[in-house]
Order: structure tokens, then C-alpha cells, then sequence
């Protein structure tokens, strides 16, 4: 019998590269443990990437700023701040993202897709995933695809993180078979700071990157297995402590990330509205 392919999102694949104790709390152990609070920063990142891809579904013609305000409202997610003052400033915050966003924005841009799902297999995986955004511009030899993908949190990303990103690059790939046209350049579009991170793969490039996930892949079937057969699921899926723990969901299960500091769920939201908002960035703007 060939063996299964591992079926798998960039979040999934993500998960386990970061620490394969979380991969087990959230794909294996059934029932799961019990997660701490919702995160506010999640709350805004979802809400400013509902209200977007809710813009690109208007008609051109009511693509106006003025409509921003009641796209934000609509898909506002309240979970997580610290209080209602807080959640006000973030809302207005949000608001002056978007609207700045978008009047940044090529008036004529319709993209090819958005929140599309793209989804593609190899030898080993079996990969879907939703990218926020799929344009389709000139090239050289004809249209060519570009992947966005919004980001509302950590500031100071660069062309290396767009070019070091999985996820951006499974995109690309699986893209470039679902359309059949060339889809190389990835971008990362800061929406705090109105900055654009790029990066144009290779075919080589892209391909070293699905390699990795692939890599990712066998490990993980490999550890399931282990399980399976009756090894510590401990051992099998060892914890990586390191700053992330003090954000994880599961902190307050795991005993490594039971020693890190706590973290309000609110902390990483007021430390995005205590900076300015626009702050400087030696990335490309949009």
C-alpha cells in the first residue's frame, strides 16, 4: 500500500515547526486540552481581515473610504481587550489602517482572488491552504501572479521574512498549479506601518521550500506513528521552550510554558497602540 499523503495547512505545518508539544495539544491529543482566554490581537487581525475581503466583494463603483467604517463594525470580533476604552482604540486604529490601505490602492485593481483557497499535492503532502489575497499583473512573458498576505502585528518585516515564509511559498506553488501562470513574487503587506515586503522565488527556491514542509511531514507521520505504537507521547512530541511560550494558548496545560511569564490577553494589542500610526520602516511602502 503507498503511503498516505499528510494532509496539511500552513498553520499545521507551522505549528509543529515552532514546537511539536503545540502540534500535539491541537492535532493529536483528543480531546484537547483546554485553551486559555482568546488572544485581542487575534480579535483585530481577524476583524481588519474580514473587513477587507468584504471591501473587494463590494461592487467597484462602492469601493469608497467612506465605507470602511461600517465593514469594520460589521465583522468586529470583541474578544480579548482589556476594556471597553481599549477596544475603542483599537477599532479607531484598525479604522485609520484601512483607510489608508486602501487609498493606497490602484483604483483599477480587481484581484484574482480573495481568502482563496489553493490546494496542491506531492509525493508526501496533500496541501490546501486560504491566501488573503491573489493578484494577477503584468510580466515580462504575460500575466503573472502575486500573493498578498495582510499582517496587523510585529513590525520591522523585511524582504527576508517574506522570502523565509512557508507558508507565502506554499501558496505560490500550489497557486501556480491551480491557475497554470507563473506565480513567484510573495509580499507581505504591513498595514500599521503601510509597508510592502517582497520577495520574487525561483522555481528552485520554491521548490526547496515545499522539500522542507515535505520534511516537516514525514517527521510529524513519523511521531504519530511512534504514538501509535505505544511510545510517551512525551518523548515523541518534545516541547521547544522559548518566548513563544508566554503566548500560547496551551501555557497553562504545558509544563515547560507554565514557567513562562503570563501574558495579558490584551498585552500585545496595547503595545501595537502605543506606537505611532505610521511608524517608519525601511521596507518598501505601498
Amino acid at each position: 500500500m503507498p503511503e498516505r499523503l499528510f494532509v496539511c495547512t500552513p498553520s499545521k505545518l507551522g505549528s509543529y515547526a515552532d514546537c511539536p508539544r503545540r502540534y500535539r495539544y491541537s492535532y493529536v491529543d483528543r480531546p484537547a486540552p483546554p485553551k486559555g482566554p482568546p488572544w485581542a490581537h487575534n480579535s483585530l487581525g481577524a476583524s481588519v481581515h474580514t473587513a477587507l475581503r468584504n471591501w473587494f466583494a463590494l461592487p467597484p463603483d462602492r469601493r469608497r473610504p467612506e465605507a470602511l467604517a461600517g465593514l469594520l463594525r460589521g465583522v468586529w470580533v470583541r474578544e480579548g481587550y482589556r476594556d471597553e476604552e481599549q477596544e475603542r482604540e483599537a477599532y479607531r486604529r484598525a479604522l485609520d489602517w484601512l483607510e489608508s490601505y486602501v487609498d493606497g490602492l490602484e483604483p483599477e485593481l480587481e484581484p484574482l482572488g480573495v481568502e482563496r483557497v489553493v490546494a496542491v499535492k506531492t509525493s508526501v503532502l496533500a496541501f490546501n491552504g486560504r491566501a488573503d489575497r491573489i493578484d494577477s499583473r503584468p510580466g515580462e512573458d504575460g500575466p503573472e501572479l502575486v500573493i498578498v498576505d495582510y499582517k496587523t502585528g510585529r513590525t520591522g518585516l523585511d524582504a527576508d521574512d517574506a522570502r523565509g515564509s512557508q507558508a507565502l511559498a506554499l501558496y505560490a506553488y500550489a497557486a501556480e498549479r491551480v491557475f497554470r501562470r507563473p506565480c513567484r513574487r510573495v509580499e507581505l503587506h504591513h498595514l500599521p506601518t503601510a509597508t510592502v515586503a517582497a520577495h520574487d522565488h525561483t522555481p528552485e527556491s520554491l521548490q526547496r521550500q515545499v522539500q522542507r514542509a515535505e520534511e516537516t511531514a514525514r517527521d510529524i507521520m513519523a511521531a504519530e506513528r511512534a504514538v501509535a505504537d505505544g511510545a510517551d507521547p512525551d518523548e515523541a512530541f518534545p516541547v521547544t521552550p522559548g518566548p513563544r511560550c508566554a503566548w500560547c494558548d496551551y501555557r497553562r496545560t504545558c509544563p515547560a510554558g507554565s514557567q513562562a511569564p503570563e501574558k495579558e490577553p490584551w498585552a500585545a494589542v496595547e503595545r501595537t497602540l502605543l506606537a505611532p500610526p505610521t511608524a517608519a520602516d525601511p521596507a518598501e511602502t505601498v
